[in-house]
């Protein structure tokens, strides 16, 4: 039986998910000179969220990485996993480092309701992680509000919810949750080669470092956060009318000034130019896509 997230807490199956294995001597090294974060944090008790970016700094990937013994599991979209793992095997050189499809092995699920973080054995801060069921939970290291993931074995990983007294919740409750906190879904938000992890709310989401040292992309995100050069951002909109289709462009009259992103039951991501949301907020001008209206509503944690 489903059941929603009024329910109670349950465990949410995010079938679009895979993950990845880097493991071996040099596998935290080899990590820390990739991904826009710090690796030093990982550990058993401690996930991350990350991004992979091309050398101009565009975002190419983003992923939570947890440590499983002495293997760095990667949580990420189960489609691009192939490339994900094609381009750290291209800048690999003579690390010794081993990646590993592991998707038949694990599958990762979201945890989500009040009592997330005690049926789980968590403490409630985001990132914080512990085993659980054979694999690792963590709380969400974007934003405690949005839950716990975990990577469990395949097929053990209903037994243990159910023994921790669980049942399976709706995915589309889980998607209404997250659009209403605001938070970005991989590529089908961020877009890839083009955008950047400032306007993307990577800072604010805890997926960037920037006293860690060099990564790939890591030279042009720090220059925009230094000289304060961003000009567009990832917002929810509150979507009036039919939910418009992903790329649509958001006019402000004949103007374009942004495009849709997903978008579920009324609400959506959209990626705006700042100084036409600031301009259509205090004109009072509306901001349309396809046949519906949008209005950005800034989440709490960007405030």
């Amino acid at each position: 039986m489903h059941v929603t997230m009024m329910d109670g807490t349950v465990y949410i199956p995010l079938a679009t998910r895979g993950v990845l294995s880097v493991s071996g001597p040099d596998a935290r090294s080899f990590l820390q000179g990739m991904v826009s974060n710090d690796m030093e944090k990982v550990d058993s008790a401690t996930a991350i969220y990350a991004g992979l970016l091309s050398p101009q700094g565009k975002f190419l990937h983003d992923f939570f990485i947890a440590m499983d013994g002495d293997a760095f599991l990667l949580d990420c979209e189960r489609d691009r996993m192939g490339e994900l793992a094609r381009r750290l095997t291209m800048f690999r050189l003579r690390a010794k480092a081993d990646i590993a499809d592991r998707s038949e092995e694990f599958s990762v699920m979201a945890v989500v309701g009040a009592g997330t973080v005690e049926t789980l054995g968590l403490a409630p801060e985001r990132g914080r992680a512990r085993p659980f069921g054979g694999g690792i939970a963590f709380v969400d290291p974007r934003l405690a509000d949005l839950g716990a993931r975990t990577i469990l074995p395949a097929d053990t990983a209903v037994s243990s919810f159910r023994e921790a007294g669980l049942e399976e919740g709706d995915l589309a409750a889980y998607e209404k949750l997250r659009l209403s906190l605001g938070i970005p879904d991989g590529s089908r938000d961020i877009v890839v080669d083009r955008a950047f992890l400032l306007e993307s709310n990577f800072e604010e989401l805890h997926g960037v470092d920037f006293t860690k040292g060099c990564y790939v992309g890591q030279e042009n995100t720090s220059r925009q956060k230094y000289r304060g050069t961003v000009r567009k951002r990832l917002l929810p909109v509150r979507v009036d009318g039919p939910l418009p289709e992903p790329g649509t462009p958001v006019l402000m009259g004949e103007k374009e000034v942004g495009t849709i992103r997903s978008g579920f039951d009324g609400q959506a991501m959209a990626l705006l130019r700042l100084e036409y949301v600031d301009e259509a907020k205090s004109s009072g001008t509306a901001l349309k896509a396809g046949e519906a209206t949008v209005t950005p509503v800034p989440p709490a944690w960007a405030s």
